[in-house]
């Protein structure tokens, strides 16, 4: 499927007046994750930041190219047609940086990207060890018009503001993600690390422009995608879940080994059937064991 068809759904999901929940997405860092989550019925993937960085052996601080984008967004490609979204973080924190990173993906497959507000070089949104800065207003406004000039409706643009990561008012978040829309987003990120839930409802109740809302749950895990979807948000992402279950499985697998010298499966550590992996990019193989 074309990447314009795959935005265009997704748009349309997006600004449907009764949407029976939100759109789910599920953080896909390769095409194995993006098998289970077509599997479990989420509706989009999401290409993290983080969870690339991770996998590359990088910090999520500026570090990843366009093109490690793009790879992972074609092995998406290779067994899904849901949308991709892409998070691009503040893009190089560059107006021409903008632009070629969202063509590119634009080759690639994406259907969305997220631009984010924060200061080059970003830090994650949950890090201790730094302090996330923002970036001028102005700068992200062109961001998203050089975008917008670039690919046209090819590309969803999801406008994120760390305001709130940053410490800053939720007016300030409410009035730079206003502008954002003005120069051309599609839908709105106030992202919030707010751990009882409270500030990302309160976001919701407070948004009345058009645009529709997402959310990144991740500091907020007891709010359900139903009970967002009723707070307003219009997409769900779940940013890098499957990662984090991933490396807690395979730490696990490995524990028992040092152990036991054995990976047999057991109930503390669980394996997979050699098939599982085989079907990743062979629907149709069979495994004996």
């Amino acid at each position: 499927m074309p990447a314009s068809d795959a935005a265009a759904r997704l748009r349309r999901s997006l600004t449907s007046p009764t949407p029976a929940r939100p759109v789910l997405a599920a953080g896909a860092v390769n095409a194995m994750a993006a098998r289970l989550a077509i599997e479990e019925g989420f509706d989009a993937l999401w290409v993290s930041g983080l969870e690339v960085s991770a996998a590359l052996g990088l910090p999520d601080a500026n570090v990843l190219s366009a093109r490690d984008l793009a790879d992972v967004v074609t092995a998406l490609g290779r067994v899904t047609e849901r949308p991709v979204i892409v998070d691009v973080d503040n893009a190089g924190g560059t107006v021409e940086g903008a632009a070629r990173i969202a063509a590119d993906l634009v080759r690639a497959g994406a259907a969305a990207v997220c631009l984010e507000d924060s200061a080059y070089p970003k830090c994650n949104s949950f890090a201790a060890h730094t302090a996330q800065q923002l970036a001028a207003a102005d700068l992200v406004v062109q961001q998203i018009e050089r975008i917008r000039k670039i690919v046209g409706a090819e590309l969803v643009i999801i406008s994120r503001t760390e305001s709130l990561i940053a410490g800053m008012s939720l007016e300030l978040a409410m009035g730079r993600s206003t502008r954002f829309v003005e120069a051309g987003a599609d839908a709105v990120l106030i992202h919030s690390k707010d751990q009882s839930g409270a500030q990302p409802l309160e976001v919701a109740a407070r948004w009345t422009n058009a645009a529709p809302l997402v959310t990144v749950p991740t500091a907020f895990p007891q709010l359900t995608s139903t009970d967002l979807g009723q707070a307003g948000y219009r997409l769900c992402i779940y940013a890098n879940q499957f990662s984090r279950a991933a490396l807690a499985g395979m730490r696990a697998a490995a524990r028992q080994f040092t152990r036991e010298g054995t990976f047999r499966p057991s109930a503390e550590a669980p394996l997979a059937a050699v098939g599982d992996l085989l079907r990743v990019g062979e629907p149709d193989a069979l495994s004996c064991i």
